[in-house]
């Protein structure tokens, strides 16, 4: 077995540790400091420069202006990404981009895609739900609206008088999808989506539903378009989220995935992309807490020196080559398609899993090490814990995922 990362990702690996190297996890105010959140908008220098060093198309193939890489040269960059608690969605903006480029309607991805890599568009995606514990695709509704052909005698559109077109894709508006008689087939959304990251920042929203017929489908908005609200949330971390409202939402058929499998998948990248960036999170925080407790002295010696300390630091240490392994099974699994003993989300939930418990027992341990200077508003470890337990609970915490793998298992004999 080869665990080698190829020349392409470790040159993304280098890139990135370049384009967050001026970085500084406290360049905005402390969470603990301030009543709402800590910035209006994303870091958009950075985006910036994360566009200007290719790394936005990282995942795009080369015919829509990017490098054609896969889901762990992505993980590579998120692992550096979180390091320097980087404020821009880079996961959400990538991964959208990935469902859209490998379910979407063609045209659509044509014309967005090339403005994702240049930076021009941001993207996000709606995976909470309600609440964050039931399935996101069941919060909001699905169901098609067909116009009437307007060349059959007697025939009228279905749109009320006071309705205006579908205008969610601007220029890409088109007749991508179609009913048997040959009208255009729009689709009509109802719902809410809660704990959307940076949404107010964001070009376009993924949102996703279900049908009447119970399939999972994927819908592309516009924050502005017509029926959709905006209510202001911040996250654990501080940073500005959204409630996104849908009330009767009309769109245009290419703007909806409805392609078997496309929700789930993006879902996976997410889930997996949070896990890269827990690693490089519990990374940061195990090698400060090591430069701390390497110069804090007692009684004449470094605390690292004590065998108490040195105990703990280790089992983080494992904690995080744990999180390490189990991520890149579910990375590989997911760009390869391998066949397994388990389909990839058995790997997905392993990984999930010990992203979350192994992030959390590190930042508890590097506050415990540090003392009370952990808390200190002027020193970052109390950042570094904030974006940890936002990121433990993210697309679901270990029991969640915990419960999935023993479905799984259940449903899977293992020779």
């Amino acid at each position: 077995m080869d665990f080698t990362f190829t020349e392409e990702q470790q040159a993304a690996t280098e890139a990135a540790r370049a384009a967050f190297s001026g970085v500084a996890p406290d360049g905005v105010p402390s969470p603990a400091l301030v009543p709402g959140a800590v910035a209006e908008d994303i870091d958009r220098p950075l985006w910036a420069g994360l566009a200007a060093g290719d790394l936005l198309g990282l995942t795009l193939s080369p015919e829509h202006g990017g490098a054609g890489l896969d889901l762990v040269a992505l993980c590579l960059v998120l692992r550096e990404s979180a390091k320097v608690l980087a404020r821009v969605p880079l996961l959400e903006t990538c991964a959208v981009a990935m469902a859209l480029q490998r379910y979407g309607d063609p045209g659509l991805a044509a014309e967005l895609l090339p403005l994702v890599g240049r930076g021009e568009l941001v993207l996000t995606v709606g995976a909470n739900g309600r609440s964050g514990h039931d399935p996101a695709e069941l919060a909001v509704t699905a169901h098609r609206e067909v116009p009437m052909r307007s060349d059959r005698p007697g025939a009228a559109s279905r749109r009320g008088p006071d309705e205006v077109p579908d205008e969610t894709l601007g220029d890409a508006t088109g007749d991508a999808a179609g009913d048997a008689d040959g009208g255009a087939a729009g689709w009509v959304l109802d719902g809410v989506q809660s704990g959307v990251p940076w949404a107010q920042a964001a070009d376009w929203i993924a949102i996703p539903a279900h049908t009447g017929e119970g399939r999972a489908v994927l819908a592309l908005i516009r924050p502005a378009h017509e029926g959709v609200t905006l209510a202001e949330q911040v996250s654990t971390s501080g940073e500005r989220f959204a409630e996104v409202r849908l009330d009767s939402v009309r769109i245009d058929g290419r703007a909806l995935i409805d392609t078997a499998g496309a929700w789930e998948w993006l879902r996976a990248l997410l889930t997996t992309g949070t896990c890269a960036l827990a690693l490089g999170l519990g990374e940061a925080v195990l090698a400060m807490t090591s430069e701390y407790t390497g110069k804090r002295e007692q009684f004449g010696f470094p605390v690292a020196t004590f065998q108490s300390v040195a105990v703990q630091a280790a089992d983080r240490y494992i904690d995080l080559r744990a999180m390490e392994v189990t991520l890149w099974q579910a990375a590989w699994r997911i760009s390869t398609g391998a066949d397994c003993a388990l389909p990839p989300e058995g790997d997905i939930a392993v990984a999930k899993i010990w992203a979350s418990d192994g992030v959390r027992r590190v930042v508890q341990t590097a506050q415990h090490l540090h003392g009370g200077f952990g808390a200190d508003t002027d020193y970052p470890l109390h950042r570094f814990h904030a974006w940890a337990k936002q990121i433990e609970l993210s697309l679901g915490p270990a029991a969640a995922h915990e419960e999935a793998l023993g479905d799984l298992l259940a449903a899977h004999l293992l020779g």
